[in-house]
Parts: structure tokens; C-alpha cells; sequence
């Protein structure tokens, strides 16, 4: 199952075990997102279900707060300790990315409004149910609008808005999230978030070629970057290149710390060998 590697990447390198968990399951990738679509209203209902009744109880306390506050500062306050009660009690993801976007919101800072957009992008790369990709990608382009009205030159904030457009089912044409990237990147060849990216949409559009080009020129910088590293070898399996692939998951397993990734890293390159 191709992804899966990449999977076990996220998971036990990009994220901490304390890290929020998505309260969605992940549907087929062919979903009808017409059919389908994703409400603050519907996550939070499912998120209310996994927590405990002593958990049910303070969180009824700080919503009713929310309700009562008619003062920006204390609803700003409001949200960020209902941000970080789904973060460090519920430990689920959906509620606490949207109301640390409320809370940035309401602070309108280009640092709070950029970092509660990073919490959907990051989450946006790896989800695989387009109604949740088209739900995160909102939320972050909405965040990353406001972020540019505040500082209209800032490159990663542009890059990130390429990636709502590119990866968030927000629009019929994805390539207009790339040519924004591919812009800062042209102007910025050392920019590797935006080289990143490209490698990424490449990935994406089937356009393996160029993918491992950019990728390879993140590693030129970054040799021991193991987004990269994983993404290489995914692209070299994507395109049939068995032994490509093998070379990039063994320099991976060079890499990672964690025994189980080792073992899964194992499982695959046997499978790729038969």
C-alpha cells in the first residue's frame, strides 16, 4: 500500500505521540465531495463522543463562556483554553485547529493567523478524504487571506495558499496554486518550502520527473530530510523504478530512530525485491 510508508513517516517523525488526533476516518479517495461536505457543527459533535462525561462537563463550562463573553479579549481568551482543552485533554485535531483559527481571528496578527493556518496544512498534506481536504483548505486559505492583507510580501504564507489550492479541493483548477508557488520559488530558488511543494504537487499530478527533481534539491540542502527522502522513494515506486525506490526507503531507514518504521521500512523493501 503505497502511502503507507509515508504514513509511518508523519506519524512517528513529523508528530509527537501528544499530538491532537483527526476525529474523522479517512474515506476513498474517490468520494463525491457534492454529496458530502464537512461542518465545524458535524467534527465537533463527533469529537464530543470520545471524551469522558468529567470532560463533557468542562467543556460545557467553557462554551457557555464563549456565549456570555461580549468582549474581544475575553472570547480570545475563551477560545484559546477551548484550543488547548482539545489539544492537551480531548487530544483531538478538528477542534483545536478551529478554535485557534477563531482566536487568531479575533487577534488579526500575521504570527496567529499564519500559525493556526499551519495546523490545517499540515494535516491538509496527509489527509486523504477530499470533503476533509476541502474543509482544511478553507479554513487555511480564509487564515492565509487574512494574513496577506497584513503582509502581502511574505513568501511561505503565499507558498501555503498554493498548497490550499493545490491539495484542498477548493477550486476546479488546482494549477493556479501552482503557478503561485512556482513564482516564489523562481524568484527564491532557495526558498526549499516552495521547492518542497512543487515536489509535491509533481507527485500529485503523476509528473514524477520533475517531483524528484525538486526533491533532490531540497536533499542537496538538506540531506537528512526525511519529507523528502520519503516522498523520492514513493516517486520512484509511482514510476516503476523498483531499485530507486529500494535506494531512497534504505537511506530512510539509515535515518529513522523508531524500531517499528524500521520494521515497516523492511516489509516494504522485501516486497519491492520479489
Amino acid at each position: 500500500m503505497l502511502g503507507g510508508v509515508l504514513l509511518i513517516a508523519v506519524i512517528y517523525f513529523g508528530t509527537s505521540t501528544d499530538t491532537p488526533k483527526s476525529s474523522t476516518t479517512a474515506a476513498p479517495a474517490t468520494q463525491d465531495t457534492h454529496n458530502h461536505s464537512v461542518t465545524i457543527e458535524d467534527l465537533l459533535a463527533k469529537a464530543r463522543q470520545r471524551i469522558s462525561p468529567e470532560q463533557v462537563q468542562r467543556l460545557a463550562l467553557l462554551e457557555q463562556a464563549v456565549v456570555r463573553g461580549d468582549v474581544k479579549d475575553q472570547k480570545i481568551h475563551v477560545y484559546h483554553q477551548l484550543a488547548r482543552f482539545w489539544s492537551d485533554s480531548a487530544k483531538i485535531f478538528e477542534p483545536y485547529a478551529y478554535y485557534s483559527s477563531e482566536a487568531a481571528k479575533l487577534e488579526n496578527s500575521e504570527k496567529s493567523l499564519t500559525f493556526a493556518a499551519q495546523l490545517f496544512l499540515e494535516n491538509l498534506l496527509t489527509e486523504a478524504d477530499p470533503a476533509m481536504q476541502h474543509w482544511l483548505g478553507e479554513n487555511a486559505k480564509d487564515l492565509l487571506d487574512k494574513a496577506l492583507i497584513i503582509n502581502s510580501a511574505n513568501d511561505s504564507t503565499k507558498i501555503g495558499l498554493g498548497i490550499c489550492y493545490m491539495f484542498g479541493n477548493i477550486s476546479d483548477n488546482p494549477m493556479q496554486g501552482i503557478l503561485e508557488v512556482r513564482k516564489v520559488v523562481q524568484e527564491h530558488p532557495e526558498n526549499l518550502y516552495g521547492q518542497m511543494v512543487l515536489g509535491m504537487g509533481g507527485k500529485k499530478s503523476g509528473q514524477y520527473d520533475k517531483a524528484i527533481e525538486r526533491f533532490n534539491t531540497v536533499l542537496q540542502k538538506q540531506p537528512e530530510n526525511l519529507e523528502a527522502i520519503f516522498n523520492l522513494a514513493e516517486c520512484y515506486e509511482l514510476k516503476g523504478d523498483k531499485a530507486g525506490a529500494i535506494k531512497w526507503y534504505q537511506r530512510a531507514k539509515e535515518l529513522v530512530k523508531v524500531p517499528e518504521a524500521k520494521t515497516a521500512l523492511d516489509k516494504r523493501i522485501s516486497e519491492l525485491r520479489k
